[in-house]
């Protein structure tokens, strides 16, 4: 099992990786972060995809389906922003989010090694 600091210096590992962390959806605040930057600031980001978290699992729950989240993605220009909620009991009310260089990134292989980092973390 990996604590918080392991699972996001794993997740920074990941070809092309910019950004890392580890968000309660439910208050909106990073437990952790790696990387960033001026131009990544990964603790307002974190907070802004709560929403979308909140907002996905809202539309399941009005769909009526019972479906669990693998993972969003949000692509831009750039970047690709991939968000994965943690299914495990001592994960319930996070995610997992990582920010990729779109040009240096392979995206199947991140998403696998999310899945990954996801099956060891201990929070």
């Amino acid at each position: 099992m990996a604590s918080t600091d392991v699972a996001l210096k794993d997740a920074m590992l990941i070809e092309g990786a910019r950004g890392a962390a580890l968000v309660d959806y439910t208050s909106g605040m990073a437990l952790g972060v790696l990387g960033g930057g001026k131009d990544l600031d990964l603790s307002v980001a974190a907070a802004g995809n709560t929403e979308v978290v909140r907002a996905k699992m809202r539309a399941l729950e009005l769909l009526g389906l019972q479906a669990r989240i693998e993972d969003i993605l949000i692509t831009l220009g750039s970047q690709y922003h991939v968000i994965r909620p943690l299914a495990g009991k001592t994960g319930k009310g996070l995610f997992l989010y990582l920010v990729l260089d779109r040009a240096r990134a392979n995206l199947a292989m991140a998403r696998h090694q999310l899945r990954r980092i996801e099956d060891d973390i201990e929070v």
